[in-house]
C-alpha cells in the first residue's frame, strides 16, 4: 500500500474515530463493512455468469445469420436464371410479331403514299383543266392542294414520277402567271366598263397570285405600278410641264389617279398596298425628274417659284403620311416669343413665305452642279415608311437662294433698325435696352420659323450662319453709336489721341448700349439652343454662338471704359484749376477748395444715374476703373503744382481727404452698395498714395529723405527730387538731401518726372496701361482680370479678356483687330 493510500486510511480512521470514547462503535462498524463486502462479491459473481451466457448466445446468433445470408445468395441466382430463361422465351414469342408490325407499318405508309399519289396527279391534271378555263377562284383553291401534296413529296424528289409531276406542276404555274400578267394588262385600259365580269376575273386573279409564289405578287404590283406611271413620266418629261413652276399639277395628277381609281383598285387585296406602293414609286420618279430640272437650270431660280414648288412638296409628303398613317412627323416650329407654337399650320407658315419672296429675284451666278443631293435606298416597306423628305430633301442643294434673299432682307431691316432707333428706352420700360435689340431678336425669330417649315437640315444651318452675321453687324453699330475719341487704353490701342467728351445724354445711351448687348448676349445663347432643339442631330454640335457673343462682350466693355473716359474728362477743368492754386502762397487752412467741389459736383451729376441704369455687375466694374483712374491722376496731378508751402500742403492734405470721402460715398449715390467694402479698401489703398505724398512734403528738410522712405518705399530718385522742387529748395540746396537719400539705397528705375507728367492725361485708364509715374497703381492686365473676374460674371471677364488680348496685339501692330472699332 503506497503512503497516499497508508495517509488515507489514517485520515479515514481519525475522521471516523476522532475521540476516545468513539472507539466503542468499531464493532458496529466493521460488521457493515463486512456486510457491504459481501453483497459486492455477489454481484460480482452474477456479472461474470451473466456474461459467460451472452457469449455463448452471440455465437449461436453469429452462426444463424450466416447460415440465413447463404441461403438468401441461393434463391438470388435462382431467379435470374428463371429471369434468364423467362427474357429468351419472350424474345421467341416477339420475334415473329415484331416482323409483322413492321410489314403493316410499311404497308401502310405504301397504301397512303399512292393515295396522296392518285391525288396529286388527279389534283395537278384539275388544276390544268382550270387553267386552261382561266376558272381563277377555283384554281386559286386548287393550287392550294397541290400545294399541300407536293408537300408530302419532298423526301421522293429523285423518284422520276415525283419529278415529272413537279415539273408539270412548275409549267401550269409559268401558265398561270402568264394568265394573270395578260388578263391584268387589260386594267386601266378601258375594258372593264366594257367587260362586266372582268373585275371579278382579276379579283379571283388575285386569289391565284397569293397563292403562287410572293415574288410573282411583287413583280404584278411592280408592273402594274410602272404601267400606271408611264403616261405620267411621258406627261411630265415633256418640254410644257418638265419645269419647276409645273410642280403642284405632278401631285394633282396623282391624287386625281388615286381619286379615279379608288373603286376599280378595290379588286387588289388591301394587305398587297397597292396605293401605298404606287404612291412611293411615284415618289422616287418625281424626285428624279425634279432633280433634273433643278440641276439643268442655267441659272439660280426664281425663290418664289422654289418656294412653291418646296411648299407643295412638303404638303403632299404630309398628305402621304397621313394617308398611309405615318402621321405628321413636322417638328413645331417657333412662335415669335420663342415659345415652340402649336396651332398654326405649317402650310400656312410656307404660303407666307411665298407671298413675301414671289415677286423678288436673287442675284444671278452661275448655277453650277458642284453638289449632287444622293437618292437615298427607299426599300419597299416594312412598317412606316417615312415620306417625309422623299422629294423635298432634293432641293436643299438650291435652296442658297432663300438664304441669300433671307440674308439681304434682314440687313435692310437691321439698317431701318438702326436709323429709326431713338437711342432712348420706351417709356415705362422695366428694362433698360433698346427697342432696336428686342427687334432684331423678333426678326430672327420670324425668319427661323419660316425656314424651320420649309426644312430643319443644312438650309436651317446656313440661315444660322446668317442670324450669327445678323448679329455681329448689330454688334459694330452699337459699337460705332459710342461716343468717338480715344484716352488712355483705347488711345495706346488705336494710335489715337484726344478725349471722349459725353454729355448727361450720352451717358445714359452708353448704358443702354450696355444693357442691350448684355441682353443680346444672353439672348444669342437662348438662339443656339433653339436651333438645337429643331435642326437635324448630325448639325447639332456646329450649333455655337460663342464668337457672337464675344463681340457683344466687347461691346460692353469698350462701352464702360469710354463711360469712365467721358467722366473722367470732365475732371480736366479741375486738374487744371488744382494746378493753378497758388499753394506756395496759401495763408491759411479753409474749407476745401471749389475744385473739389466741381468735382463732387459732376460726380452727384452722373453717378445716380449710372447706378440706376447700370447692372451691379457693371456698375461695380465701371467704380473701379473710375477709382484707377481718379485715384492715381490726382496723385500725380500735385506734381503739376508749381510750389507748395507748408499751408498749402495742409490744404491740400484737407482737399484730398475731401476727395477720398466723395470717392467712397459713390456706390450709396448709385444706391448699389454689393461691391463697396472692396472697392472702398481700392480707393482707400489709391488715395492713401496721395496723402503720404502730401505728408512727405509737409516734413522738415533734415528729416526728408527719411519720411520719403518710409511713407514711398517703391518711389524714385527722380520723384523725390521733385518733391524738393515743390518745396521750394534750390538745386545747389538739393544735392546735400539726394546724397543722403542715395546713400539709403534708393532704386532710380524711372526717367525725369518731367517727362511723365505731361502723358497723364492720356494714361487715365491707369490699371490697364500701368502709368509708369505711377507706382502704386495696378501694374498689369492679370490684375485687372482678377478683379473683373471677382466680380462675378464669366462671360463679361471673358469679353475683357478678348479686349485686353486685342488691345496689347494693336500696340505694335496699327492695324490691329480693334481699329475697325476706334476708327470713326
Amino acid at each position: 500500500m503506497g503512503t497516499m493510500d497508508k495517509q488515507s486510511a489514517v485520515d479515514y480512521i481519525n475522521q471516523m474515530f476522532p475521540t476516545e470514547a468513539s472507539l466503542s462503535g468499531i464493532e458496529p462498524l466493521m460488521q457493515k463493512i463486512h456486510s457491504e463486502i459481501c453483497r459486492v462479491d455477489a454481484e460480482i459473481l452474477a456479472a461474470v455468469r451473466q456474461q459467460s451466457n451472452s457469449g455463448t448466445k452471440a455465437r449461436e446468433d453469429l452462426a444463424a445469420a450466416t447460415s440465413a445470408v447463404q441461403e438468401l445468395m441461393y434463391k438470388i441466382r435462382e431467379i435470374k436464371t428463371k429471369a434468364e430463361q423467362s427474357e429468351t422465351m419472350v424474345q421467341e414469342i416477339c420475334r415473329d410479331i415484331k416482323k409483322l408490325d413492321f410489314a403493316k407499318k410499311h404497308i401502310t405508309t405504301t397504301i397512303t403514299a399512292l393515295h396522296r399519289l392518285t391525288m396529286l396527279v388527279s389534283a395537278v391534271e384539275q388544276l390544268q383543266v382550270l387553267a386552261s378555263k382561266r376558272q381563277y377562284k377555283e384554281v386559286a383553291a386548287q393550287l392550294e392542294a397541290v400545294n399541300q401534296l407536293c408537300s408530302h413529296f419532298e423526301a421522293y424528289r429523285d423518284i422520276p414520277k415525283i419529278t415529272e409531276l413537279r415539273e408539270k406542276f412548275k409549267s401550269i404555274k409559268q401558265i398561270l402567271k402568264s394568265h394573270v400578267f395578260s388578263d391584268f394588262s387589260s386594267l386601266g385600259s378601258g375594258k372593264e366598263t366594257e367587260e362586266n365580269n372582268l373585275l371579278q376575273q382579276l379579283s379571283d386573279a388575285c386569289l391565284v397570285v397569293d397563292a403562287l409564289e410572293p415574288s410573282v405578287r411583287e413583280d404584278l404590283v411592280k408592273n402594274f405600278c410602272s404601267r400606271e406611271l408611264t403616261s405620267y413620266q411621258q406627261i411630265f418629261e415633256g418640254a410644257e410641264l418638265a419645269k419647276l413652276d409645273k410642280t403642284e399639277r405632278r401631285y394633282t395628277w396623282i391624287k386625281r389617279r388615286l381619286r379615279t381609281n379608288e373603286e376599280i383598285w378595290k379588286i387588289f387585296p388591301s394587305s398587297w398596298h397597292v396605293p401605298y406602293l404606287l404612291c412611293i414609286q411615284f415618289c422616287k420618279l418625281t424626285r428624279t425628274q425634279l432633280m433634273e430640272i433643278l440641276n439643268n437650270l442655267k441659272e439660280k431660280p426664281d425663290v418664289g417659284t422654289l418656294l412653291l414648288a418646296l411648299q407643295r412638296t412638303l404638303e403632299f409628303e404630309e398628305e402621304l403620311a397621313e394617308k398611309f398613317g405615318g402621321g405628321s412627323q413636322n417638328r413645331e416650329t417657333e412662335n415669335d416669343s420663342g415659345e415652340l407654337h402649336e396651332g398654326e399650320n405649317t402650310s400656312h407658315a410656307i404660303s407666307d413665305i411665298r407671298k413675301k419672296y414671289e415677286k423678288k429675284l436673287a442675284a444671278h451666278h452661275g448655277s453650277g452642279n458642284e453638289e449632287h443631293d444622293q437618292h437615298r435606298d427607299l426599300t419597299l416597306p416594312g412598317a412606316g415608311f417615312n415620306f417625309h423628305g422623299i422629294i423635298s430633301s432634293c432641293f436643299e442643294p438650291h435652296l442658297t437662294v432663300y438664304v441669300e434673299l433671307e440674308e439681304k432682307t434682314l440687313m435692310e431691316n437691321l439698317e431701318k433698325l438702326v436709323q429709326e432707333e431713338t437711342w432712348e428706352t420706351e417709356d415705362g420700360s422695366q428694362t433698360n435696352i433698346l427697342s432696336s435689340s428686342a427687334q432684331v431678336f423678333s426678326i430672327i425669330r420670324r425668319s427661323l420659323k419660316r425656314c424651320s417649315a420649309l426644312t430643319k437640315n443644312q438650309t436651317l444651318f446656313n440661315l444660322f450662319q446668317v442670324f450669327q452675321r445678323f448679329l455681329k453687324a448689330y454688334a459694330t453699330k452699337l459699337f460705332m453709336r459710342l461716343p468717338k475719341g480715344g484716352t488712355g487704353i483705347v488711345a495706346a490701342a488705336t494710335g489715337m489721341d484726344g478725349q471722349i467728351k459725353t454729355s448727361d445724354k450720352d451717358e445714359r445711351v452708353i448704358c443702354y448700349i450696355v444693357s442691350t448687348a448684355e441682353y443680346c448676349h444672353k439672348t444669342s445663347g437662348e438662339l443656339a439652343e433653339n436651333v438645337s432643339k429643331i435642326i437635324e442631330p448630325q448639325f447639332v454640335d456646329m450649333i455655337d454662338t460663342s464668337e457672337v457673343q464675344d463681340e457683344f462682350s466687347a461691346v460692353i466693355t469698350k462701352a464702360l471704359i469710354t463711360l469712365v473716359n467721358g467722366i473722367e474728362t470732365k475732371f480736366d477743368a479741375e486738374m487744371a484749376a488744382m494746378a493753378r492754386v497758388p499753394w506756395g502762397t496759401l495763408e491759411s487752412v479753409g474749407d476745401q477748395s471749389e475744385y473739389v467741389n466741381s468735382i463732387n459736383m459732376i460726380l452727384t451729376t452722373s453717378i445716380p444715374v449710372l447706378g440706376s441704369l447700370l447692372s451691379p455687375i457693371y456698375f461695380q466694374f465701371f467704380l473701379d476703373k473710375l477709382a484707377s483712374s481718379l485715384g492715381p491722376r490726382f496723385y500725380l496731378n500735385i506734381f503739376k503744382c508749381k510750389q507748395i508751402s507748408e499751408t498749402g500742403a495742409q490744404q491740400m492734405l484737407l482737399d484730398t481727404q475731401a476727395v477720398k470721402t466723395i470717392l467712397l460715398d459713390i456706390p450709396s449715390l448709385g444706391k448699389q452698395t454689393s461691391g463697396a467694402s472692396s472697392y472702398s479698401k481700392f480707393v482707400n489703398r489709391e488715395m492713401s498714395k496721395a496723402e503720404a505724398l502730401l505728408k512727405v512734403i509737409l516734413s522738415p528738410v533734415d528729416s526728408v529723405a527719411d519720411t520719403y522712405c518710409a511713407l514711398l518705399p517703391e518711389g524714385t530718385l527722380a520723384e523725390f527730387q521733385r518733391i524738393l522742387d515743390l518745396k521750394g529748395l534750390k538745386r545747389t540746396d538739393q544735392q546735400s538731401i539726394l546724397d543722403d537719400y542715395n546713400k539709403r539705397g534708393a532704386r532710380s528705375t524711372q526717367p525725369s518726372i518731367n517727362s511723365v507728367v505731361p502723358a497723364v492725361s492720356s494714361t487715365s485708364i491707369a490699371p490697364v496701361l500701368s502709368s509708369p509715374a505711377a507706382p502704386g497703381i495696378i501694374s498689369s492686365g492679370e490684375e485687372v482680370l482678377a478683379r473683373a473676374a471677382a466680380l462675378g460674371r464669366g462671360f463679361s471677364a471673358t469679353g475683357f479678356k478678348k479686349f485686353l488680348a486685342l488691345t496689347e496685339a494693336a500696340k505694335d501692330r496699327k492695324d490691329g483687330t480693334l481699329r475697325k472699332f476706334f476708327v470713326g
